[in-house]
This record gives structure tokens, sequence and C-alpha cells, in this order.
């Protein structure tokens, strides 16, 4: 891999609602988790113990410690001309073109509607745990938009923790491989009633004036309270005028998201922005039962809500619609886009907020943004406490965290030279020890995770080990 950055690789790249369930022998089999036990020590307190804290901290930060670093004197194509025939992944990017986050922090967003899963655990219905699964499904590529910074590349060996007691779960990723990069994660619920694990290996395509990033990798929730799993994969996410113009994201693909006990399907398909933009970041789609009856249909977009409703009542709305296009006169076709490389493609205007249909119940809506987060990287106030580090904290903490990690400190302080430096430096001592380890023979170690076979659909996975939050951290590298 050589320490290079690989260009826009993790552009895949969750308010607290209670709920209790039972971990069950075969969970603890399948996935060797060991039985959260509430009343014993998670490294900060006891959970219950004053008010609720995540890693020691009371009250969130609202802003960064410094405004974003402009981007405007910077050309991608200045680097990419010079890279043509090259691997993608073996293009270095200037530092100025990252937001100062891991893609393992870039990860821990999925958590931001945590309270979607609560609220599954607690409905009786299956199809109503089936909408609220797909409503955290969506959730988490939410925070993708107008997210055009890209995360550093986790270290060999990295990792990234988060106990939200507030929100009611805990996490924990690794940096399993390097090349290809591979990033291992594992939730569960403080109450005990969800497991949410899962590995992401982005593959990456340039198509010249934009980078697709295909999602590789079996996302898993697992209800322990209904002994539920379901498994999805994330859409494609792709990143326009990389060269020329204003960056904007789009994300398309059709993601199915399987239960395995009752073989309930819900299929949702992401739309591609299209040639006037008037399908962009639309999600569409339905649940069905395995006998392939539809239940319950779904629409909205990814950037706002998601709303359901019963599927002839949707019909019945869509052939009205249908009724009054037809009289309407359509525009006249301006002929095919042009793909003149130079040209960079026009930004859609985002179109007019979700259409209700009579009768819908609404499934999510995101979350307001912060005022300022313009200046911060289009942060959510979710992800800007993600790389907050009080004094303290480091005791607590792995010495792998990446909140550890001096570069991405220092942008997130303003000093993009020292950040620079120190990116720099890391890879170095990366690509140090990956020759000592060649020299000696010896094969990396992954500490928390373990290569294996998912429990439910059979293919190739990391598995949560178990141990981490015991917090015996003496055997960790030292990688920074």
């Amino acid at each position: 891999m050589n320490g290079e950055e690989e260009f826009f690789d993790a552009v895949t790249g969750f308010d607290s609602d209670n709920s209790s369930g039972e971990f069950s022998e075969a969970n603890q089999r399948l996935t060797g988790v060991i039985h959260v036990d509430t009343s014993k020590s998670n490294g900060i307190g006891k959970v219950g113990d004053g008010p609720p804290q995540e890693n020691g901290i009371q009250k969130h930060r609202t802003s960064l410690p410094a405004p974003m670093f402009t981007r405007s004197d910077f050309s991608v194509w200045s680097i990419l001309k010079k890279c043509i025939g090259l691997e993608l992944s073996k293009i270095t990017m200037p530092i100025a073109f990252n937001e100062p986050l891991s893609f393992l922090q870039r990860i821990t967003e999925y958590m931001e509607h945590v309270y979607l899963i609560h609220r599954a655990s607690r409905q009786p219905q299956s199809l109503e745990r089936m909408q609220s699964v797909a409503a955290f499904a969506v959730s988490a590529v939410a925070s993708q938009w107008e997210r055009t910074g890209k995360p550093f590349n986790p270290l060999l060996g990295e990792t990234y923790e988060l106990i939200r007691e507030d929100l009611g779960f805990r996490f924990i990723s690794e940096q399993v491989s390097h090349h290809p990069p591979i990033s291992a994660f594992y939730s569960e619920g403080l109450h005990q009633d969800f497991l949410f694990h899962g590995s992401i290996y982005p593959k990456l395509k340039f198509w010249g004036k934009s980078v697709e990033a295909e999602p590789r990798g079996t996302i898993t929730l697992e209800l322990l309270k209904h002994k539920e799993a379901y498994t999805w994969t994330n859409p494609t996410c792709c990143v326009h005028n990389v060269i020329i113009g204003k960056l904007w994201i789009e994300q398309y693909g059709t993601v199915e998201i399987l239960n395995h006990r009752t073989g309930d399907k819900c299929v949702l398909h992401f739309k591609p922005c299209g040639l006037f933009g008037k399908e962009l970041h639309k999600v569409e789609g339905y649940i069905q039962d395995k006998s392939k009856k539809k239940l319950f249909m779904i629409y909205g977009k990814w950037t706002e809500c998601l709303w359901g409703i019963d599927p002839v009542a949707y019909e019945s709305f869509r052939k009205q619609e249908r009724r009054g296009d037809s009289l309407r006169k359509t525009k006249p076709d301006d002929g095919p886009e042009k793909a003149d490389g130079d040209v960079a493609d026009t930004v859609p205007e985002s179109q007019e907020t979700v259409q209700v249909i009579p009768g819908s119940k609404l499934l999510w809506r995101v979350n307001t943004r912060p005022p300022n987060s313009a200046q911060m990287y289009n942060f959510t106030s979710f992800t800007v406490s993600l790389n907050e580090l009080e004094t303290g904290m480091e005791k607590i903490l792995a010495p792998t965290d990446c909140r550890l990690r001096p570069d991405i400190r220092g942008m997130e302080n303003g000093n993009m030279d020292l950040a620079s430096q120190e990116k720099e430096r890391l890879e170095e001592k990366q690509r140090e020890a990956r020759r000592e380890r060649a020299r000696e023979e010896a094969e990396w170690q992954t500490r928390w995770f373990h290569r294996g076979s998912n429990p439910y659909t059979g293919t190739p996975d990391w598995l949560y080990a178990g141990g981490y939050f015991e917090r015996d951290f003496s055997g960790c590298p030292d990688i920074y």
C-alpha cells in the first residue's frame, strides 16, 4: 500500500428510547459475545450512577476548536493528471481535502439515530419492526449529505470506541486490514436489546469527473428479545465534480434488508439523480413477506425523512398522479448530456420536499444540523462530539483509539502544517512496522476481531472477539 491515501475511500465509508431484552445463548455462541452485565463497570463508571455520560463526558461540545480550512487554493486535477493509469488506491491527496475524523469515526455515525433500533425492539409485530429497521438503514447514510471531506484512512490496528449511556449503546471498531482496507465494528445495547455489527470494504471506481464508492461487507442487526437478525448492504455513494466545479453527493442502488427468522424482506431503491435532478435523494421501496406479497410501501428522501403507507392507498395515489401527469405537456428533451471532461456536472437543485401521501405515517426524520455546520465540515451535532477528548480520557481509552491520533487532532485544532507532518510520520511508521514484520516473517494479528463467517448469510465477515470493555490494553500495538 506504501501508506498512500485511498482516494475518497471512506465515502460510503443514530433521543434515546430505552428498551430491554435478553441475550440468548444462541447469540452468545454465534458472535462470541459475553453477556453484558450493566451492574459492572464499563471503565467509566457504573451504568445508572450519576448523569448519563459518554466516555466520561457529561456535556458534549457544540462546535469544533477551529473552523474548516478552505480548499479553494487546491486543485484535485493537479494531482490526478499526474496519476493517469495508476491504481486509484495509490493516489495521495493533500490533507486539505480531509475532514478531522477517522473513517472508524465515520462508521460510528450509523448510530446517530439508534432510537430507531430501540423502537424496533419494542414493537410486538414483525412488520412494524421491519419498518423501524428500514428507517434505521436509511438514517445511517443521512450524515453523508454535503459531507465532501475525506475521512483519514485508519492505520492498521487503529480503534475507536464510543459509549453513550444517554442513547443506550456502546460501540467498538478496529482497522483489521490495511490492504485491502477493511474496518470492522460491533455495537451492543446497554439494555441488552440489540447487537449491531459488520465490516466495511468499499470498492472504488473513478469515472473521470466523479468517484463512486461501492460498499462491500454485510451489516447485521440482531434484535435479541425477538431472536431476529436482519442483514443488508449500504447503497453506492458517488462524489461528483472531483476535478472541477462544486462537489456534490448522491446515493443510489438497491438495498435489501432480510429478516432471517420470518423471511420478510424490505427492498429500498435509492434513486439516481436523473437528467433534471427530479429523483435526487429519493428513496422508494416496500416490505414483502416470504411469499413476496407486498405488505407496506416506503418512500421519502435519505437526506430528510421516510414515510410509509398501505400498498392499496399508495397505488391509488400513484394512479391519480399518473393520470394528472398525462394531461400536462411534457418538456421537450434537450438531448443527451455532454461528456466534456472540462465541464462540471451541474449541481441539481433540490426539488420540493417529500410529498406526503394522505394516510402515511412518519418512520424517521433527520436531526437538524447545528447552525454553524457549514464551517464545521457539514458535521451533525452527533458528529461534532465524536473526536472530543477531555483531560483524563486518555487513561481510559485504548492507546490505539483515533482520538489520540496527532494528525487528526492537529487538523481539528486548525494546525494544518502539523497535521500534514504528523500524517507523513504516522504513514512512515506504519510502513516501517510492515517491513519489520516481513523481515521476521510475522503476520499481523488483529486484537478485537477475528475472521469468520456471518452467522446468518454465511459470507466472509469479521466477528467481534469480545473483551474490549474489560480494558486490558497491555498488548496493544504502538501505532502513533
